[in-house]
Formats: structure tokens, sequence, C-alpha cells
């Protein structure tokens, strides 16, 4: 992966659009400090990404939490 700064994105705008479609991927910087902020991916990539799936546990495992349960912020955070 090839990191552009903002500026350096600005002046070479059609040069990282030809890079993508190569099916590079471009990482942002910004700043003096040069932080990483962004990363650019090409939509072929993007599209075909699998979804996540949540809850891997769902339909195996289950949790109910009663009406009377009280837990104080300080006890939840100790645990």
């Amino acid at each position: 992966m090839e990191t552009f700064s903002i500026g350096e994105m600005k002046s070479r705008f059609s040069e990282i659009i030809g890079e993508l479609r190569q099916g590079r991927e471009i990482i942002v910087s910004y700043g003096k400090k040069k932080e990483k902020i962004a990363v650019l991916i090409p939509y072929a990539k993007y599209k075909n990404k699998p979804e996540r799936k949540l809850g891997i546990l769902k339909g195996i495992g289950n949790c109910n939490i009663h009406k009377d349960f009280k837990i104080s912020d300080d006890e939840f955070l100790s645990l």
C-alpha cells in the first residue's frame, strides 16, 4: 500500500484513481505528523466483501437478566 498526504491526493488525483482501478489500496495521511486517517480500497474489493455475521452464538446460547438484578458502576468496572 502506498501512502499519500492530502496535498498529494489533490495534485495526483487522476493517478491515484488509476492505481485504485488497478486494484491497489491507498492510505491517506494528514497533517505535519502524517497521521494515517483512511484507507481507500477498490470498489470491487468492497463490493465482494462477505457480510460479517454478528452474534456467533445466536441460537446456541442465551442470557436472561432478571428485573431485580442490580450492580453499581464500581462493581461493574471491577469485573
